[in-house]
């Protein structure tokens, strides 16, 4: 194994830096490419199939020029899509990051459990199987959030959000049927963990909030136990399109280590 060989992140944005900052503190001398695609953000509102043909093709692409020792699909709609269409085509191990609905049914006190994501997975059969196995009797609310994925990408810009984006996902899942015992509820989207603080304002206290972040972190340290590291150029945040909003992600991309800024060729 080259020690060089970096840790791949691949989100359609900010999102999947609430992973990267959990794998940081297990192992902070990995190598990592962050590679947002900002330039088919948001994944939410496609088709299966444009999900699905973007994330294979670009990760197709970068495992080819960057040679990473393992990819982490680090967003729920690429993962309950095409986790297994990557993992057949690439021959790099793949972790993929799913809704926390286990860790969720096993902590609810009231049986009563929300789930917050895109549109696109808050659909998928994966999610049905996951419920069906892990969840099968506690009562499971779904809720497509989709505003909170651009909320995020505007906080880490610097940017005021409208708190009305944040009481609406509340309202979405409070206000369906028993959606007012909710106590856990499932972050199902690697951006929302990045709002923690707003989320929990607007469900109040008593309210658990779940996600797979440290789960995943801890999946790689073990596929990675015992390789070499060494970092041979700081790590990089790859881009999928030049945008004038990046300057105002710099600190944010610095703040998780990530000091060289690339856009895909």
């Amino acid at each position: 194994m080259d020690a060089t060989a970096p840790l791949l992140f691949f989100d359609s944005g900010v999102g999947g830096l609430s992973v990267l900052g959990e794998v940081r503190k297990l192992l902070p001398q990995a190598p990592v490419i962050y590679a947002a695609d900002n330039g088919g953000l948001p994944y939410g509102p496609k088709s299966e199939a444009e999900v699905a043909a973007r994330v294979c093709g670009l990760l197709g692409r970068m495992s080819e020029r960057f040679r990473p020792r393992l990819i982490c699909i680090a967003c729920n709609t690429a993962s309950t899509i095409a986790l297994g269409m990557v993992r057949d085509v690439l021959n790099v191990p793949i972790v993929g990051t799913v809704p926390a609905i286990k860790p969720a049914a096993e902590i609810t006190r009231s049986g009563v459990i929300g789930l917050l994501g895109t549109a696109a997975t808050i659909r998928q059969a994966y999610v049905d199987r996951l419920e069906a196995e892990f969840a099968s009797s506690k009562r499971l609310l779904r809720f497509a959030a989709g505003e909170l994925v651009g909320a995020a990408e505007a906080k880490l810009r610097g940017e005021s959000v409208d708190p009305a984006i944040y009481a609406r996902a509340a309202a979405g899942l409070r206000d369906q049927p028993g959606g007012d015992a909710i106590d856990t509820v499932v972050l199902a989207c690697t951006h929302f963990p990045l709002l923690l603080a707003e989320l929990q304002t607007v469900f109040g206290p008593g309210v658990q909030f779940v996600d797979g972040a440290a789960g995943i972190a801890r999946r790689i340290a073990q596929l990675t136990q015992g390789q070499p590291f060494a970092r041979s150029e700081p790590d990089l945040a790859l881009l999928t399109r030049q945008d004038d909003s990046l300057q105002g992600l710099l600190p944010t991309f610095a703040h998780y280590g990530l000091e060289r800024i690339e856009v895909l060729q």
